[in-house]
């Protein structure tokens, strides 16, 4: 992210939430630096309290990219990140190779290479951001 925003001569702004009373403190910190988008990072506690995060984002209008679809589900603009099915499919290959007799220590460290594009038009246009139609053509699926 940092290469990306040195190269379009953006700033980039890291801030780290440990625990949820960060989550406005951390929002009013973005806005008050005039940030204009946000990507959110993954992981148990950012899911967990992406419902608070989605609403946090609406409230600041501020266009939020998450690595879950799931926050797209909850209205969040964006996502794009890795696939938990194909990541699902893959531990039930790995279970069915251990079930029959192969060492978890010899099978070989896997990366999902699937990623997803998940795009909510209605928080868009909430957010009165105007869609290119290449985008929408690159988006594995769109919620009306």
């Amino acid at each position: 992210m940092q290469a990306a925003a040195q190269a379009t001569n953006q700033q980039l702004i890291v801030l780290d939430i440990s625990s949820e009373g960060d989550f406005e403190i951390a929002f009013a910190t973005l806005v008050q630096r005039g940030a204009r988008a946000l990507h959110l990072g993954a992981g148990a506690f950012m899911n967990s309290n992406r419902k608070r995060v989605v609403a946090l984002a609406a409230r600041y209008r501020l266009p939020t990219s998450y690595a879950a679809r799931e926050a797209v589900l909850d209205n969040g603009l964006m996502s794009y990140g890795s696939s938990f099915a194909d990541a699902y499919h893959q531990v039930g290959i790995y279970t069915g190779r251990i079930l029959r007799g192969e060492k978890p220590a010899d099978l070989p460290v896997m990366q999902s290479t699937k990623v997803e594009f998940f795009l909510n038009l209605k928080t868009a246009k909430a957010l009165g951001l105007e869609v290119p139609p290449m985008v929408l053509a690159l988006a594995d699926e769109v919620i009306e």
